[in-house]
């Protein structure tokens, strides 16, 4: 099998993996908080964000062994004709999102499984998923670098900030009902935005290279999501102050 045709393969079933998961992404988000659909579609979004980032893992592995080979219809542009910038982009860059969709997405489900246990949380393969996205975000900053590609220096910045806030939910030593779920929203709605930037960012490169870098794409699913952020994150807060004003 040739480099092009795996990397063909992958590709496809990145696409139906990740359609599905933001499909039903949006049930839990927009969908009545706690009930049986929330559960069902969260674990069905959680389970397609693991293989999506598996699969992409594959994708950047496949593109960096062979930048040409696997992007053979960019041969002759302008930009994206050099192979050192299709590894940047599509392999170092897309093995980053990778890595951050997965730390995000099993992180958020560890919150809420280990409800009644936060010690196991930190289960060493969760532990390790914090180095791995530390190593992967720093390499994305440097091959940024070199290559002077500022959006993949300032998109890698988002990878140190989630081991950061992971790795303080992880070791506060007694966290409250609130900071679970405060986490678990942020985690799962995060590995949305980094599935959402792939799609939007890798897709505007096979269709329309030209914008593909351009700034104002690569922000669209991230102010979206911070927003959805913010809002969850303000309600539930509000929710257990009222709970608590009810309770005294």
């Amino acid at each position: 099998m040739s480099t092009h045709t795996l990397f063909e393969i992958l590709v496809a079933i990145h696409i139906v993996t990740g359609a599905t998961g933001l499909i039903s992404f949006w049930v839990p988000v927009a969908g009545r908080k706690g009930g049986r659909n929330h559960a069902r579609f969260g674990k069905l979004f959680t389970m397609m964000m693991l293989v999506t980032g598996s699969v992409a893992i594959g994708i950047a592995l496949t593109t960096l062994s062979n930048p040409i080979a696997t992007h053979p219809q960019l041969i002759d542009h302008p930009q994206f004709g050099d192979p050192a910038l299709i590894a940047g982009i599509f392999g170092w860059m897309m093995l980053y999102l990778a890595t951050l969709t997965i730390n995000l997405a099993w992180h958020g489900w560890l919150c809420i499984q280990n409800r009644r246990d936060h010690l196991a949380n930190r289960v060493w393969h969760n532990l390790l998923l914090q180095l791995l996205l530390t190593i992967a975000s720093a390499n994305c900053a440097w091959q940024g670098w070199q290559l002077e590609q500022l959006l993949m220096v300032g998109i890698s910045m988002v990878g140190f900030a989630t081991v950061a806030t992971n790795l303080w939910f992880l070791y506060k030593p007694n966290p409250r009902p609130l900071d679970r779920i405060k986490e678990h929203i942020k985690s799962l709605v995060g590995a949305g935005i980094s599935v959402y930037t792939a799609f939007f960012a890798f897709g505007a490169v096979r269709m329309f290279p030209e914008i593909a870098l351009t700034p104002a794409l690569w922000s669209v699913p991230l102010i979206t999501g911070l927003s959805l952020i913010i809002y969850h994150q303000r309600a539930v807060t509000l929710q257990f102050r009222a709970r608590a004003e009810r309770a005294s």
